[in-house]
């Protein structure tokens, strides 16, 4: 089973309060899950790879055997095709855990796009961080 795993992190001050979060569709674009994840204080970039950490978690758990991962974050996107190193100490370890995950399927890609097009997981993060502030 192939599934479309659009997935997002954010933190609000950077470091700040964080938030991840996953949003699960069949290549014909129905969503059959959606998650999130508060991660208490840290920065943007550990909060988007623990966005993928979750999507591919989600993935396997609903029996996927492919994953088409869909990011804003270009940064963890090349990082994890090679096209960028890893150099902060603080993603390294969660890189790694990306690419055994992703090892576990049978087949993944993925992709960066602009904000606007990764909207349903941006707005799950959004929700997620204004709930834990009370709003």
């Amino acid at each position: 089973m192939r599934l479309v795993v659009h997935v997002d992190g954010g933190a609000r001050g950077n470091p700040g309060p964080a938030a991840a979060a996953a949003v699960l569709s069949t290549p014909g674009g129905e969503v059959v899950d959606e998650a999130t994840e508060l991660l208490g204080e840290t920065t943007n970039n550990v909060a988007e790879y623990r966005g993928l950490l979750l999507g591919l978690r989600r993935a396997r758990e609903l029996g996927a055997t492919e994953v088409e991962v869909v990011n804003d974050a270009e940064l963890v996107a090349r990082q994890l095709t090679g096209e960028y190193r890893v150099r902060h100490a603080a993603l390294k370890p969660l890189h790694a855990e990306a690419l055994a995950a992703l090892a576990a399927f049978d087949a993944w890609t993925i992709r960066s796009v602009p904000r606007a097009e990764n909207a349903a997981a941006d707005a799950l993060v959004n929700a997620a961080l204004d709930e834990a502030a009370g709003g």
